[in-house]
Order: C-alpha cells, then sequence, then structure tokens
C-alpha cells in the first residue's frame, strides 16, 4: 500500500446483528486485503454466535447490552476510534455486501483528494449492481434533492461504504451528531457544514443470508420517508446560510 498505511491508524468498523453466516468471511477478507487496518465488531445484541466466532478469529469485539441498531452500533465504533486516536475509519456492512479489496479504493481516493468522506459508489460508473427498483428511484431522488440544495452530485448517497478521516471521525463521535438513518441527510448536512465530499466507483455484492435491516414491504417506504423529512428539515435549517466547515 505505501508508506501512508505504515503510518497511518485505519479502523475498519463493522456493525453487526446475527451475521454468524457471514461474519468470518468478511473478517477474512479483510486480513487478505487490507491487513494494515484494524479491525472493530460492534456485536449489536445479536441472539447467535456472531461473538463467538469474531473473537475466534481474533478480532476486537465490543457487545452492546441491548440492540442499538445500525446508526449507534456504527457510532460506537466512531467514538473508539476518536478515544484511540485514528486517523480514518472505514465503514463496512458485516454481511459480506462490502468487499474488502474495494475498500482499499476508499483510503487511497481519501489520501489522494484529502477530502473529508469518501463514498464507494455502486452508480458513479455501471458496476453492474442488481439494485431492487424501489431502491434505485430512492437513490436517484435523494441525489437529485442533494444537488439541488447543495450544488454537489453524489451518485450513492444511500452507500453506508465510507472512509471518514479525523475531522469526521471527531464530529462523529458527538452526542447528536449521528441521526438514526445516517445516509443521505448525513451527507447533506455535511455538505452544507462545508465537509468535502468525493465519490468512488466500487463493486458491491448482494448479500447471500439472512435479512437486510430494510428488507420487506413496509421497512424501505418508512425509511425513504423518513429521510426525505429529514432532508426537507435540513433545508429550512441552513438555507441562506454561509458553509464553514467547523
Amino acid at each position: 500500500m505505501g508508506k501512508n498505511a505504515d503510518v497511518d491508524k485505519v479502523l475498519i468498523v463493522i456493525p453487526a446483528y446475527n451475521e454468524a453466516d457471514n461474519i468470518e468471511k468478511v473478517i477474512n477478507e479483510i486480513k487478505k486485503d487490507i491487513n494494515y487496518a484494524d479491525i472493530l465488531v460492534i456485536n449489536d445484541c445479536s441472539k447467535d454466535n456472531t461473538e463467538e466466532i469474531v473473537r475466534k478469529n481474533g478480532v476486537k469485539c465490543i457487545n452492546n447490552i441491548f440492540n442499538m441498531r445500525y446508526a449507534w452500533a456504527v457510532q460506537t465504533g466512531i467514538k473508539y476510534a476518536y478515544q484511540n486516536g485514528y486517523d480514518y475509519v472505514i465503514q463496512m456492512d458485516a454481511d459480506g455486501q462490502h468487499i474488502a479489496s474495494e475498500a482499499e479504493k476508499l483510503y487511497k481516493e481519501i489520501k489522494k483528494t484529502n477530502a473529508d468522506i469518501v463514498i464507494g459508489s455502486r452508480y458513479l460508473v455501471d458496476t453492474g449492481y442488481p439494485c431492487p427498483l424501489f431502491r434505485r428511484i430512492g437513490t436517484k431522488l435523494f441525489e437529485i434533492i442533494i444537488r439541488l440544495f447543495t450544488h454537489k452530485k453524489i451518485a450513492d448517497p444511500l452507500s453506508g461504504f465510507q472512509c471518514l478521516n479525523r475531522d469526521v471521525i471527531e464530529y462523529y463521535s458527538k452526542v447528536g451528531n449521528y441521526p438514526e438513518f445516517p445516509d443521505a441527510n448525513l451527507i447533506m448536512e455535511m455538505l452544507f457544514k462545508g465537509y468535502k465530499i468525493t465519490e468512488t466507483p466500487v463493486k458491491m455484492r448482494l448479500r447471500e443470508t439472512g435479512e437486510s435491516m430494510h428488507g420487506g414491504f413496509i421497512k424501505p417506504i418508512k425509511y425513504m420517508i423518513k429521510q426525505f423529512y429529514e432532508c426537507v428539515v435540513l433545508v429550512v435549517k441552513y438555507f441562506g446560510k454561509r458553509r464553514i466547515k467547523r
């Protein structure tokens, strides 16, 4: 990877809930393809043996005493990164959708561009990702909203596959700065605040086993409505204000 990987402290944060069927493969891929990064799994009160598998593979695991759900499990990992002096955090899912070798692209891009956040994008170029129609429509809607009000094109605003620098780690670690669904709304807010966000094309896979947190019919609809509402609130909050990076 080069000398930067020898100097930078990089942490891969993986929230996991009932991912016993997937987590070992994810860990093994990371160890093989990004061996300079530390791994932290946040076991979000799983009912299966996720924790046992993580510890068997020699990976640090934080166990939540109750199910905090995705966003606050991720924030737990970000807090750990801030408290332990990490320079970069790479967010990855435990279900195998995010590919370790692709994660390195995020790290390379953030070093090259000096961005605050790099998003792994499925849609910046055609990567062949078989996205469900409803989610693709939602992604396009939020792309338009973000571009309209921030003048920045983000092709994949619903991607959780991201690399964060130290400034963002510190900001996200604070109480109240990380919402329940940290997707298009959080990207929009960070752009309003003046943070530099870029994208890089990545390949992703569909999960092989288990259930997505946005599975079913009702959950995706509720998620999209909440995202839209929060984006509207942000537009009202920041309308006409000068963008200053804090």
